[in-house]
């Protein structure tokens, strides 16, 4: 019971240290939109493993927000075939 406890008080202090994560408003030319998270997801694990030998991200930033991170998701879940049971 008492890991209960100290997960429950673990999730509460991450909830309430994501409300501050902010990111600035790109300025001064055209961010990444849904196409590009889409392309972005689907090509991640590439960039994850390039990123140990150079300086690649596998996330644009700053980019258009939600539409972004709606592509992003869309694309990583196509890659790896979403949340499917084979049994």
């Amino acid at each position: 019971m008492h890991f209960v406890k100290i997960g429950i008080a673990i999730a509460a202090a991450a909830i309430v240290l994501t409300a501050c994560a902010t990111q600035p408003m790109p300025t001064g030319f055209n961010p990444p939109g849904f196409w590009f998270g889409l392309l972005h997801g689907a090509i991640a694990p590439f960039a994850l493993i390039g990123g140990f030998f150079s300086d690649v991200r596998i996330y644009a930033f700053p980019n258009s927000g939600w539409w972004y991170d709606f592509g992003f998701v869309l694309g990583i879940g196509s890659l790896f075939g979403g949340a499917g049971s084979s049994t």
